[in-house]
């Protein structure tokens, strides 16, 4: 990239200078200097993107200048220039940092290409702490949305556990976070530098699904051409997340359940065994106890699994996460789209609340794109919402004008959805209950907490 900065450390007259112009014609900023001393000066003052230094210097030699250098900024890349026959120092300089050496005399092409080399290896490394941050800051417990009460439990949870190598049983519906959960415990365990590997047992027919665990030899089976890692080696060191662990076959349990307690396995078609040390997080929409007891799951692999266990909520357990997720997504999808929607008109706000989302935070971040994508306005109404969200227009709820607490402004909302669903279903508590998917008696209890039971308003 045209511009970045090189100090160039030689004390013979001609040299620096020479650099200099090599590569100022490609375009990068090079400022020349005779001494360690001066070279140390301008990088304590100053910022530079490499180090380009001869060894043999007066009073002060390129390593002694090297080891400087790392200890003021280790992330400085270095590339010294040594003369020929001095091969031991040029060694010594890259056990102690440098990333290069070139010797004397040498090629202009060569200088060119090996800072070239430097550079982009620096910008590699920058970009790959970046990532990593970023994806810290986004698995971070706090960037999980929602303030709900059965929140704060799962991160409370989330967080004892992650400092722990324990196994952990993520379950909650389909759609829920458990995948982000389990990212989240990964990012902030000791880990953390180490993969995280999925693997989706619902996606891999049985034989397939072992490769996937345990990796193959080549030959192993027809279509084998090639030796190949499976997730628990790719996994070493780290995380593997089995999501849908219920879908795993029999066999399946039985070698999953072995390398758990060994902490080992072999591949598909071979016999040497491979240690692994990888730390277990499972997920599941089903009821595992329930597969036990009717033996579709075995239950000593149960145990060893569900040593700790988070259960998710659905989104309709915690309305009240509703809203700061729509805000999440809305401010994603404006980025994306190049959108500046400002806000939920109310109805629209209010319809969101009150539906059930059976396909819960995926379903609701679904929605809110689909709004952004079709809203024409710098406001999301109600007809930019998917019809199964909206329902009936005639039942669309408005949020009170007057304010409250949260309790009191989702029990205003409930009243309404009930009066507004009596009226569409003409005061019939059967086909009311039946369409709010609640009992009847349950209907009953909230109409008569509401004075309801009289007559609908």
């Amino acid at each position: 990239m045209a511009g970045e900065k090189i100090l160039i450390v030689d004390d013979e007259a001609g040299m620096p200078r020479l650099l200099s112009r090599v590569l100022e014609r490609q375009g990068y900023a090079a400022v020349p200097v005779g001494s360690a001393a001066e070279a140390m000066q301008l990088i304590a003052a100053d910022s530079f993107d490499l180090v380009v230094t001869d060894i043999q210097m007066p009073e002060k030699n390129g390593l002694e200048l090297l080891r400087e250098i790392k200890d003021f900024d280790p992330s400085l890349p270095i590339i010294v220039m040594t003369a020929y026959g001095t091969v031991e120092s040029a060694v010594e300089a890259l056990r102690n940092g440098a990333y290069d050496f070139i010797t004397k005399p040498f090629e202009t092409d060569e200088i060119r290409l090996t800072v070239a080399k430097a550079l982009e290896h620096q910008r590699l490394l920058a970009e790959n702490r970046y990532l990593h941050q970023e994806l810290e800051d986004r698995y971070n417990f706090s960037g999980i949305i929602g303030s709900s009460a059965v929140m704060a439990d799962v991160y409370d949870m989330a967080a004892s556990v992650a400092i722990s190598n324990a196994s952990v049983l993520i379950t909650g519906d389909s759609g829920t976070g458990k995948e982000l959960v389990a990212r989240s415990i990964h990012y902030n365990s000791p880990r953390k530098e180490k993969p995280f590997i999925v693997l989706n047992c619902a996606v891999f027919s049985e034989g397939v699904l072992e490769s996937e665990l345990f990796g193959h030899e080549r030959g192993a089976f027809t279509g084998a051409v090639a030796q190949k890692k499976g997730r628990f080696e790719l996994a070493d060191q780290g995380t593997l997340f089995i999501d849908e662990v219920a879908e795993m076959s029999a066999s399946a349990q039985v070698k999953l359940l072995r390398v758990i307690q060994e902490q080992e396995f072999e591949r598909v078609g071979g016999t040497r065994t491979i240690k692994t040390d990888v730390r277990i997080v499972a997920a599941t929409n089903k009821n595992l106890t329930e597969q036990v007891r009717n033996g579709k799951f075995r239950d000593d692999l149960y145990y060893r699994l569900n040593v700790v266990h988070i259960e998710m909520p659905a989104l309709r357990d915690r309305r009240e996460d509703i809203e700061p997720l729509v805000n999440y997504f809305l401010e994603k999808y404006n980025r994306e789209t190049g959108k500046r929607i400002s806000q939920l008109a109310p109805k629209a706000l209010a319809c969101l609340v009150a539906y059930e989302w059976p396909g819960n935070v995926r379903e609701l971040q679904n929605a809110i794109e689909r709004a952004v994508v079709l809203c024409r306005g710098d406001v999301i109404t109600p007809r930019d919402l998917p019809q199964d969200v909206r329902g009936d227009s005639e039942i669309c709820l408005t949020l009170p004008q007057q304010g409250g607490n949260l309790t009191e402004i989702l029990e205003d909302l409930e009243r309404q959805l009930i009066i507004q669903t009596l009226r569409k279903e003409a005061a019939s508590q059967t086909r009311t209950a039946d369409s709010l998917g609640i009992a009847r008696t349950t209907l009953r209890y909230k109409m008569e907490k509401y004075g309801l039971l009289e007559r609908p308003e």
